[in-house]
């Protein structure tokens, strides 16, 4: 369990992410973990230690409005592995880019690891449930669930034999805040305007306000 301050850039929230170790910790039961490892920010993760790159699956997407941040998720990932030294990481899907970086950190450092992507967790309306989510109004809320909505509608035309993104795109035009849509390819996250395969999707809004 570890807020990670290098992830987050010049005048991002962090400050709003006030860790509650021992609400996390009531969970650790349920889900069959026997030790919880609690990190903090300074000591067992040095401050000092070099910062890591690892090229293309960082650089789209997030990495293009969040300059830093993959590069701050592979450096504390990296120290986290090497402290626990598990045999499988799991990702949830909503995050696949931050799972397509340590995939790529893992093969360039030959880390023993296997890296497992699971299922986003949603509500019954579809709402993803995430650290970020839970703070949003019952307004906010609303409004980000036309995310979850517009993809869908997307994903059904797809179904349907539709593959030009500028479609999907238009689905989500009047989504508050929207910051991209683009279908890519694998872990490489190379961008296609149109798909004849079954695409990953990548999709960002910001948060409102």
């Amino acid at each position: 369990m570890f807020v990670d301050p290098a992830q987050f850039g010049l005048n991002e929230d962090l400050s709003t992410y006030t860790p509650d170790f021992l609400q996390d910790e009531g969970t650790v039961p349920r889900r069959r973990c026997c030790v919880p490892l609690c990190a903090g920010c300074t000591g067992s993760l040095s401050e000092s230690f070099r910062d890591l790159n690892f090229g293309r699956p960082r650089q789209p997407l997030c990495g293009a409005f969040r300059p830093g941040h993959f590069r701050g998720v592979a450096t504390v990932v990296c120290q986290l592995l090497n402290m626990v030294q598990p045999d499988v990481l799991f990702f949830g899907q909503k995050d696949f880019q931050q799972c397509a970086v340590v995939r790529r950190m893992a093969v360039d450092l030959n880390l023993p690891i296997e890296i497992v992507t699971v299922a986003t967790v949603r509500e019954l309306d579809g709402f993803a449930i995430s650290s970020r989510n839970r703070y949003l109004g019952k307004e906010e809320r609303q409004r980000a669930l036309a995310f979850n909505r517009g993809l869908f509608v997307a994903l059904d035309e797809f179904r349907s034999g539709e593959r030009l993104i500028a479609i999907a795109n238009g689905h989500l035009e009047t989504v508050d805040r929207l910051q991209y849509l683009e279908l890519v390819v694998g872990d490489t996250l190379n961008a296609r305007r149109q798909s004849n395969a079954t695409p990953r999707g990548a999709l960002r809004g910001d948060r409102p306000g």
